[in-house]
């Protein structure tokens, strides 16, 4: 058996080229290319892969033999993967970055980060990227590191000087709890009446934010680090808490979950503000989804 040279990428362009067209001639036309110049590029592809990729007899087109047959999605895998180390140093040499590491806190809404990354992917298909959701410290911490080329964390960070830090936008903050709590079904909630009960409250384990209490009212409280099972536990009635709008919307309109107007908690916003080092400013992609990020937020209620 005669050792196999390596094909060529322009021998296999053209040999699919041959198999789209369906014939010489068409993939002559195609290609911009001598019919005689197709041809001598199929025969040394054969030669090279020392293998019948057409049935040239009794046809006046050709026809895939069953190795040729077989080899087509091969040829295919290595022309698109040639395409996309192309695209992958056309995009380099543009200034965009070789990947995105993008952080983000808990608290930013689901259906807003999840159509911005839809339209990330369109936009920068050659950018890939790494999405980190945490909450308070955790997010900054994972920049500080260097883990995190861009993030977008709650307002309670500690000034860094290492770090740069922008403002994009808000989310709406209510405390609520379920409808059979005693705060829910209090009617009028008064000064104090908070304090009496349970509260659940959203905690991390950085050391950015170790030890620190955020709008914390009721000296009973359950620490937890994980929005969902905060999310779980108040549907359950074993306290009450803050939560983003967006995340229980649904459970006010329903009736799963009550809205508190308490006396100490008037309406918050919990503002975002967007990280990154300064030895280590965004790049093209990353400011495409700040400033969209920034306009997203801004429409959201």
């Amino acid at each position: 058996m005669p050792d196999l040279a390596p094909p060529s990428l322009d021998h296999l362009r053209t040999f699919l080229a041959v198999v789209e067209e369906g014939s010489f001639n068409a993939a002559a036309r195609k290609l911009g290319r001598a019919i005689s110049v197709v041809s001598y590029a199929i025969a040394q592809l054969e030669t090279q892969l020392d293998v019948r990729l057409f049935d040239r007899e009794g046809s006046r087109k050709p026809r895939l033999t069953e190795a040729g047959r077989a080899l087509v999605a091969e040829a295919h895998a290595i022309a698109d993967d040639v395409d996309v180390l192309l695209a992958k140093v056309r995009s380099l040499r543009q200034g965009l970055e070789a990947e995105l590491s993008f952080a983000v806190d808990v608290m930013v809404p689901d259906h807003v980060l999840a159509r911005l990354l839809r339209d990330f992917q369109e936009r920068f298909p050659t950018v890939p990227l790494r999405l980190h959701v945490e909450a308070l410290g955790a997010v900054a911490a994972l920049v500080q590191d260097g883990r995190a080329t861009l993030a977008l964390a709650g307002p309670d960070i500690l000034d860094l000087p290492e770090i740069e830090r922008e403002a994009v936008g808000s989310v709406e903050m209510v405390a609520v709890a379920a409808p059979g709590h005693p705060l829910a079904r209090a009617g009028r909630i008064e000064p104090g009446d908070a304090r009496k009960h349970l509260q659940l409250v959203l905690t991390d384990r950085s050391p950015l934010t170790e030890g620190r209490d955020f709008s914390v009212f009721s000296p009973r409280s359950w620490r937890l680090g994980d929005l969902g099972a905060k999310h779980a536990l108040l549907k359950e009635g074993i306290g009450w808490g803050s939560m983003p709008l967006h995340r229980v919307h649904d459970d006010l309109d329903n009736g799963t979950l009550v809205q508190l107007h308490l006396p100490e908690l008037s309406t918050i916003r919990y503002a975002l503000v967007a990280l990154w080092r300064k030895d280590s400013p965004p790049g093209p992609a990353a400011v495409w989804v700040l400033d969209e990020m920034r306009e997203r937020l801004a429409k959201c209620p």
